[in-house]
């Protein structure tokens, strides 16, 4: 049987990796400068299963506006940048045989403006799974109350507590989202 304290635990940990992930998606949102995490996460068909680009290459930004990523196994190059044009990022990968260079073009006004909304839906999806977090846990709480488990004031307050908690993450999500905004915007 499930005490208020691993509700609680439960409650944190699904809130925590919600904003870590929220965190992982805004990262590889394309602003005007270079960032290994644009394409880190990109999926590449190597010997038949998908794997990370982080797995198959190392990625370093020696400029501000460009990407070099560097293949462990030369013959993954023309998979890897068969995948970044899949990936729809907006980049033009040029491949010499050594290494591909990802040059990072400067974005327009309508680019940002559709990165800005992008943004905001993936920050909206993190909002609805805390409020689906958030229900679980009242409805796990009004569970073990109903089982006698807790009294009605417990209850009380482990609801607050959830409340309080989803609060909580929902300012973080808002202010990640700020963030992320202005520095797409950015010129």
């Amino acid at each position: 049987m499930d005490t208020l304290d691993d509700i609680m635990l439960d409650m944190e940990d699904k809130m925590d990796k919600t904003l870590s992930l929220l965190h992982e998606q805004f990262s590889g949102i394309r602003t005007g400068k270079a960032s290994p995490a644009l394409v880190e996460n990109v999926q590449v068909s190597y010997y038949g299963s998908m794997t990370r680009m982080r797995e198959l290459a190392s990625i370093s930004t020696p400029e501000p506006r460009l990407i070099v990523i560097n293949a462990y196994d030369p013959t993954a190059l023309p998979e890897i940048e068969k995948a970044i044009k899949a990936a729809n990022l907006g980049v033009n990968p040029m491949n010499d045989g050594r290494v591909i260079r990802v040059p990072i073009p400067e974005l327009t006004e309508d680019r940002r403006k559709e990165m800005t909304k992008l943004t905001r839906r993936l920050a909206e999806d993190a909002r609805i799974a805390l409020r689906n977090v958030r229900r679980e846990a009242n409805d796990h709480i009004k569970r073990i109350q109903k089982d006698s488990v807790i009294t009605e004031d417990e209850r009380d307050r482990a609801l607050d507590d959830v409340q309080k908690a989803t609060d909580k993450h929902i300012e973080k999500v808002d202010s990640e989202l700020a963030d992320k905004e202005k520095e797409v915007m950015e010129v």
